[in-house]
């Protein structure tokens, strides 16, 4: 068996940083992977996907994952919160054209609604989360929209 078999198979917390899967572990935080992010859509209401990505790479991470379950309190829990796990993190940030780590994805009853990347100022972050809290949901940026070549000949398609 290969080893990125092995390691998609392993416990989603052996692959992340113990300050992100204290989130699972503390805060009611879930993992979502390609496998379970139906469910994870299926959510009611406001939910935030945390993408972590290697700590060495994005020292940030630590500091949002330590800031997230704050942020969580602030608002009244209003937000639940699933952490990517590492194994599937690139294709969910593909399927929700986040570019960034660490970056917080903003769903509501399973659509889009926006991204917050980096680590921020605390009054930024509230002042973002509520931003988001407040934006109507809409679709993925970027993400089924016709692209068109600058050379494209009038009525190409």
């Amino acid at each position: 068996m290969s080893t990125d078999i092995l390691d998609a198979a392993a416990d989603p917390a052996e692959r992340s940083a113990p300050l992100v899967a204290r989130l699972v572990e503390a805060h009611g935080a879930t993992w979502v992977g390609q496998a379970t992010l139906a469910d994870f859509l299926a959510r009611p209401g406001d939910q935030v996907l945390f993408f972590h990505g290697d700590p060495v790479r994005f020292p940030e991470v630590l500091d949002v994952a330590v800031v997230l379950p704050e942020l969580r309190k602030s608002f009244g829990q209003r937000f639940g919160i699933g952490v990517a796990t590492r194994a599937d993190e690139d294709a969910l940030a593909a399927r929700f054209a986040v570019a960034r780590w660490p970056s917080l994805l903003f769903l509501r009853d399973g659509q889009y609604v926006g991204v917050v990347a980096g680590m921020l100022d605390w009054t930024d972050y509230l002042s973002a989360v509520q931003k988001l809290l407040d934006t109507p949901t809409s679709r993925v940026p970027g993400i089924g929209i016709p692209l068109v070549s600058a050379n494209s000949a009038p009525g190409c398609h």
